[in-house]
């Protein structure tokens, strides 16, 4: 199974996403920004960092990157794209998902660890987790308040496209539990297809006990589940 790492000016969680996939067995390449061919891979990361600076908004000058295009082909011929954090970001600014990141409600910069539940359980990135698991998944964002207007908001609920919602340990979601002042304690949320997540909470830096936990192999490996059910059949 492989893996295509997108890696901006700025990116810095490529290598991190390298480690936690390659510990589940996957073949990680990296793929430079000015590069238009992600190869065969089963699944495109867009990691976290501060892409080009985070100039005008973040995300904003990334999504005019080369490699977009083939993101967007692979992602419109059914393949898996994660986007995580500043990959949330350029996703968002692409049009490939719904909504806005903006300034933490806090306007301070938070790293720290969070609680996330499962909203749905029909995406290949949920799909392989048990409900009403809650995973701890640390975030580090200064711009993760995720937005969007009610029409959309609506839409995002009757489709079941929330991925995550931000919880408390026992799976209570509230708003004490809500680090960034996101809409709904939305984590993180789908494209129409559910082939395409976007999220802010990083489950590579939750991929060995060393680093504190390992709950985000379950996103990892539900994702990769559902590729090789599908090669299966």
């Amino acid at each position: 199974m492989q893996a295509a790492i997108v890696v901006f000016p700025g990116t810095w969680s490529d290598g991190d996403c390298v480690f936690a996939l390659e510990r589940l067995g996957v073949t990680a390449r990296r793929v430079w920004h000015r590069e238009t061919d992600i190869g065969d891979a089963d699944l495109v990361v867009l990691p976290g960092g501060f892409s080009y600076g985070d100039y005008l908004r973040c995300g904003a000058i990334a999504r005019f990157s080369p490699v977009m295009q083939a993101v967007r082909a692979h992602a419109d011929a059914g393949g898996l794209v994660i986007g995580i954090c500043n990959g949330f970001q350029i996703l968002c600014e692409a049009g490939m998902l719904p909504g806005i990141l903006m300034r933490n409600a806090s306007l301070q910069f938070r790293c720290q660890p969070t609680h996330l539940v499962p909203a749905e359980h029909r995406s290949p990135f949920t799909a392989g987790i048990e409900p009403g698991r809650v995973l701890q998944v640390p975030i580090s964002h200064g711009e993760g308040n995720y937005f969007a207007d009610t029409a959309t908001l609506e839409m995002l609920e009757a489709e079941q496209r929330v991925a995550f919602r931000y919880c408390d340990a026992d799976g209570r979601v509230a708003a004490e539990a809500n680090p960034n002042g996101s809409v709904a304690n939305i984590a993180g949320v789908l494209n129409e297809r559910r082939n395409v997540l976007g999220m802010m909470p990083h489950p590579e830096r939750a991929s060995a006990a060393l680093l504190g936990g390992e709950d985000g192999n379950a996103i990892w490996a539900s994702a990769l589940a559902r590729v090789e059910a599908a090669r299966a059949a």
